[in-house]
């Protein structure tokens, strides 16, 4: 990444500020915000915690990986990393001993490697929202044989995730109404649902936790 494309951490923290306020006028204060820092330089993973996220979402392995080596330990206890892209069995033991919290369970063979490397880690159960075989995720017809097996496994099943699809606000809405309702048959309090632009819908569907990336750092650099 070039310097030109990094922001400082007073810019950050003044987009922070825009983005509570945005976020407190729809949800409340209980409405939890992932700084989402995947695709962008450590700088983004200082900022947010400067800003005073404690959560961030990155989503490769290997780029966390290298990222994660580049802070101080004050810097890396202060900041809880959230794993929402879509994970390959064998990269969870890169970065076992990173993440906090597993957004994107799916299958049972991730089930069991997270359960093997990260043992009684938090995860949350990927939700197919969109009906595209590129979109990760289970189907939802599938995700509570997913729980299950998480929670025999001894993982701690705190919450679903999904992507919103494209579409028209009312197709969201529906996709995102279908997720909550099935946290809600499961008992799972999180509700993963929502980033920079359709926010205002999600949380009226009943988001908990929205993931933020553009509002706070601007546009992705391409991979």
């Amino acid at each position: 990444m070039s310097p030109e494309s990094e922001l400082s951490s007073e810019q950050v923290i003044d987009r922070a500020g825009v983005l509570r306020d945005r976020v407190r006028s729809l949800g409340g204060d209980d409405i939890e915000i992932v700084a989402v820092t995947k695709g962008f330089g450590p700088w983004a993973l200082r900022a947010a915690s400067k800003s005073g996220f404690e959560m961030v979402g990155e989503s490769y392995a290997q780029e966390l990986e290298s990222k994660w080596l580049q802070l101080k330990n004050e810097e890396r206890d202060r900041l809880d990393v959230h794993f929402i892209g879509g994970m390959q069995t064998n990269k969870v033991r890169r970065v076992a001993s990173v993440v906090a919290v597993w957004q994107t369970l799916d299958r049972q063979s991730l089930v069991d490697e997270i359960a093997k490397r990260a043992p009684g880690s938090s995860v949350m159960i990927q939700i197919n929202l969109t009906k595209s075989e590129t979109q990760g995720g289970c189907q939802i017809s599938e995700a509570g044989d997913i729980v299950a097996m998480a929670r025999l496994k001894g993982l701690k099943v705190i919450g679903a995730m999904g992507i919103g699809p494209q579409g028209d606000d009312q197709i969201i809405r529906a996709a995102y109404r279908s997720l909550v309702l099935f946290a809600d048959d499961n008992a799972l309090p999180h509700r993963s649902i929502g980033m920079t632009n359709d926010l205002e819908i999600a949380i009226e569907s009943g988001s908990t936790m929205v993931r933020i990336g553009t509002a706070l750092f601007g546009e992705r650099p391409p991979r």
